[in-house]
């Protein structure tokens, strides 16, 4: 059994985003890059299922600052083999990425993909439903945990409300994931450092990216301010005649006659 995990690096939402001076992307002058968060939970699950189970997982991500450092990662905490795609990737988007991916895969030959179920800069879809698409393959998303049997993945499936529905696929196929079986595992930078010096990144050069299928960016803005919290300070009284005060201005107290 073969697990290919693709997993991308996403701007990292602690830090203050800002537009470019050209107004169509982020200023990646200071932008700091991390794995998306998803992407974790589904490289976690893939290590879950090689203790499981007699199983190969493959790491692939695009080549990005910082991606080295998640690809070791990935290694230490017991990916077989770690794979950086080089090539140009500062206008990159899902369906350009899912089309190049999706070519390596194919050498690759995994009875099952995992990523993320999205990311915070998908602006053209998730890349999940693309990279099935590329593989002719079956999809499910939302996905909060796998059993492999044969060659079939139960896969659990959550819906809104809590409802969790349990899903039988054939596979070959691509899932989405939402959730690991458990949170993704601490590896100390120790151990990482380690891995650095006996592992190798699979470096694999990616031919130019076909955009197309990609809407065009005209323009971004800064998020603006639309109002502040106001600090009500006093005695508790004072702040609560405030309270009342401020709830009676916003029509969500009525006054009632007796």
């Amino acid at each position: 059994m073969k697990i290919v995990v693709f997993v991308k690096l996403v701007p990292d939402l602690v830090e203050e985003l800002t537009v470019d001076p050209g107004g169509t992307t982020l200023d990646t002058t200071w932008l700091r890059m991390i794995i998306n968060e998803f992407d974790d939970h589904a490289v976690e699950q893939a290590i879950l299922l090689k203790e499981k189970t007699s199983t190969q997982v493959i790491v692939i991500a695009p080549d990005f600052d910082g991606v080295d450092e998640v690809l070791f990662t990935a290694c230490a905490k017991g990916a077989d083999q770690i794979i950086k795609l080089t090539g140009d990737f500062s206008s990159i988007n899902n369906h350009a990425l899912a089309r190049a991916v999706a070519s390596r895969i194919k050498i690759l030959q995994p009875d099952l993909v995992l990523t993320g179920v999205q990311a915070n800069n998908d602006i053209d879809g998730s890349i999940g439903p693309a990279l099935a698409a590329c593989l002719n393959q079956p999809f499910v998303g939302y996905v909060s945990g796998v059993t492999l049997e044969d060659n079939t993945a139960i896969v659990q499936k959550e819906y809104p409300g809590g409802v969790i529905a349990e899903m039988s696929i054939t596979l070959p196929a691509v899932l989405g994931i939402q959730a690991a079986e458990q949170p993704p595992r601490y590896v100390a930078v120790s151990k990482v450092r380690q891995v650095m010096k006996t592992s190798n990144i699979d470096e694999q050069p990616l031919d130019e990216l076909d955009n197309s299928g990609f809407p065009e960016v005209t323009r971004m803005f800064q998020s603006e301010t639309s109002a502040h919290a106001e600090m009500i300070t006093g005695s508790p009284d004072e702040i609560a005649d405030r309270l009342v005060s401020v709830f009676k201005e916003k029509g969500i107290l009525q006054r009632t006659n007796r």
